[in-house]
């Protein structure tokens, strides 16, 4: 896999400029009530991210308030990243629970 996992309690370590926003990358969201996930595939974390916390477009996201960053993994080019997107869509809950808590124990909202 070309991934790179980022750990959000060192995001500090990154790049806050270019590279850590202009990225390809593959990301998870949940809400902070019954902890409701969601996988989404950007180009540009950091817009994207906004975007849902603005509520700025309508779907899924906005109705269930589900605007925490909860984990996130970057990659060389789009076409790993929506393969990798797929198939997390496709993994059991408790499957992706697992993913967020072994690199995100406190579910950390990053500050991006």
């Amino acid at each position: 896999m070309t991934g790179r996992n980022c750990l959000f309690y060192n995001l500090e370590k990154y790049d806050i400029g270019e590279s850590i926003v202009e990225k390809a990358a593959v990301y998870i969201l949940a809400n902070g009530r019954n902890w409701t996930l969601y996988v989404g595939v950007t180009s540009y974390v950091a817009r994207r991210v906004f975007e849902h916390k603005s509520r700025e477009i309508d779907g899924f996201t906005k109705k269930y308030g589900v605007q925490n960053l909860v984990w996130f993994q970057f990659f060389e080019n789009m076409s790993d990243t929506l393969g990798y997107e797929k198939k997390l869509k496709n993994w059991k809950r408790a499957w992706k629970t697992d993913l967020i808590e072994k690199e995100n124990p406190y579910r950390n909202d990053p500050e991006i």
